[in-house]
């Protein structure tokens, strides 16, 4: 026969000490569960985004390289691949062959009048001995006047073969100017021909191939920043006097453990516009309000992804 019954007036010392123990703990058990739920507690939610930056061809042709895989981190200025350029450097060579041809054609001014300044030296000579000889009375007046307007004659013909062969000169090199700009023309395709990274950042999508035909445009691949990353999210008319432009907030991400990973997030652009919250919230209702779309720049350890969701605090522990 069970005859606990009859004990339940029996007094328990020991379990009387345990109870009372219990009951002044609780209080500070729901003080400790408070403080719990409100260092969890957030201001507004959203996703992690980035600059997405799609790198087209910027010239027509088969690619003959592209060295590049998704997830991989590429350097600005950085040489990724080319397309075919064959074509482009042969039209190159045959551009400055024509002007190799023009300019050969280029008088050579100094030996085309040396005959003429010969000859101007040669009337200076005579000069100088018809003068020596009027003075011994040898000569006559007319001899050096003769002699003076040979020079004179000498030094217009030469000014005049200087301009000629000046102006000759000058048409050649202008008619090089045209080949000279094809030139110019090609090399900026040449150039282009060059998959030049625009930006440091991680390959997110790839969207060519190697000896794949590209046309001025083709997308080639995509790339972002992701040093350091953006999140957009969405705070209600009521919280939106609170969020300053360079204002500094808390981010907080779930981790592998269940826990929260905390990050440090500055307020970069605050929408002036309310909208509807997007659908990606969860209820209804909660889709049917009116909010503001904020960014947040959080410096990203490597951790954080695009499309990761994340919590915000607008208020920051000092």
């Amino acid at each position: 026969m069970d005859t606990s019954i009859y004990r339940t007036n029996k007094k328990v010392p020991g379990n009387s000490c345990k109870w009372a123990i219990f009951l002044l703990h609780l209080p500070l058990a729901f003080a400790l569960a408070s403080c719990n739920n409100s260092e969890h507690a957030y201001d507004a939610s959203g996703t992690f985004e980035a600059v997405e930056i799609i790198v087209p061809a910027k010239a027509a042709g088969t690619i003959k390289a592209l060295n590049i895989e998704e997830g991989q981190t590429l350097k600005a200025g950085q040489i990724v691949g080319y397309i075919d350029s064959t074509q482009l450097y042969l039209k190159k060579k045959q551009l400055q062959a024509q002007i190799q041809a023009v300019l050969s054609r280029t008088p050579h001014i100094s030996t085309q009048i040396a005959a003429l300044q010969e000859q101007l030296r040669q009337a200076e000579r005579e000069q100088k001995r018809t003068i020596n000889l009027l003075k011994a009375d040898v000569a006559t007046q007319k001899q050096l006047d003769d002699a003076n307007t040979q020079i004179v004659l000498i030094k217009k013909k030469i000014k005049a073969q200087q301009s000629s062969l000046h102006i000759t000169a000058s048409s050649l090199s202008q008619e090089t100017t045209p080949l000279e700009m094809q030139i110019a023309q090609v090399e900026d395709l040449l150039e282009k021909c060059k998959i030049i990274n625009p930006v440091n950042g991680t390959v997110l999508t790839k969207y060519a191939q190697a000896y794949e035909m590209a046309n001025v445009g083709k997308p080639l691949y995509k790339i972002a920043d992701l040093s350091t990353i953006i999140l957009r999210a969405y705070i209600t008319g009521n919280q939106f006097s609170k969020a300053k432009l360079n204002q500094k907030v808390k981010v907080l991400v779930d981790d592998d453990k269940g826990k929260y990973k905390t990050y440090a997030g500055v307020i970069e652009w605050i929408s002036d516009k309310a909208e509807f919250t997007p659908k990606t919230i969860q209820t209804k209702d909660e889709r049917a309000n009116l909010v503001y779309a904020i960014k947040i720049r959080v410096k990203n350890d490597g951790y954080l992804k695009i499309g990761m969701y994340a919590d915000v605090q607008l208020t920051m522990d000092n």
